[in-house]
């Protein structure tokens, strides 16, 4: 499904500013994966993503995605087939563009609102009744009126409209109070299973990290330090993970975050 061989990426090279972002990270996700991530500021895991989606080239390795080297891909071509959601629910919809015209972008019609018919509007309505959040009767309210945790559900549904080949989670729950990120979350794993999409989800939340989906993966300083799935992954706890990271990185973690598992 998803290949990263060697990837490499250092900012500011040269420069006072150097950053060496992504060491050497090799990783094999499989079809069906639902990956939790975790590791304090700085560890690499928003670069991870932002290389996958094509947001720079990277210095050095391969990206295959489902069999493709999309290493050289432009991102707008990637976006085609990897969904991706953001912390900030203002990312990822068009403001000033109603519910319709946004859902219709997704949908990919062609002539934008003069491709839209009357059957489409009704679909339309349907998927974004599943959300629970009051919007199919809404259609035509701008985007940019909607509460952080609609705009959020919302961009789940059209990063997710026509089924991706990957989704990526960046926090995408974390600015939302807890009752509703808690909503958002749980629309997350009931449109992932329903599709069998293929999932890596960023998170800060220790619990849900061993909680949700079927592997999890620790990184810090640019790399992968800890990757852990099936029976393994079902006995262990925040302590047992801590331990792991103590081991890998040769230092406690100090990240409260983490360690407190809950989500700014």
């Amino acid at each position: 499904m998803l290949k990263m061989e060697h990837v490499n990426k250092t900012f500011s090279p040269g420069t006072l500013d150097e950053k060496h972002a992504l060491k050497d990270v090799s990783l094999h996700v499989k079809p069906g994966d639902f990956i939790s991530i975790i590791g304090a500021n700085g560890a690499g895991k928003s670069t991870l993503f932002n290389a996958v989606c094509g947001v720079f080239y990277t210095d050095t390795g391969r990206i295959v995605l489902d069999g493709k080297d999309i290493t050289m891909m432009p991102d707008f071509k990637r976006s085609k087939v990897i969904g991706h959601l953001f912390q900030d629910p203002m990312r990822g919809t068009a403001p000033d563009m109603s519910i319709e015209e946004n859902l219709a972008l997704a949908a990919g019609k062609p002539g934008w609102l003069s491709g839209v018919s009357r059957s489409d509007r009704a679909q339309f309505k349907e998927r974004l009744a599943l959300l629970g959040m009051g919007l199919e009767d809404r259609l035509n309210h701008r985007v940019g009126l909607l509460s952080g945790g609609q705009r959020q559900a919302l961009t789940l549904l059209m990063a997710t409209y026509n089924v991706p080949k990957l989704l990526l989670l960046d926090e995408h729950t974390a600015a939302l109070d807890p009752g509703t990120a808690e909503k958002v979350l749980n629309l997350t794993k009931a449109i992932v299973a329903e599709n069998h999409i293929t999932c890596l989800m960023i998170t800060h939340n220790m619990q849900s990290a061993l909680e949700l989906g079927n592997r999890t993966i620790m990184m810090d300083g640019g790399k992968i330090i800890y990757d852990v799935e099936g029976e393994e992954r079902t006995r262990l706890t925040i302590h047992d993970l801590t331990d792991k990271f103590r081991e890998a990185a040769g230092r406690a973690l100090d990240n409260d975050r983490m360690l407190l598992g809950v989500e700014k």
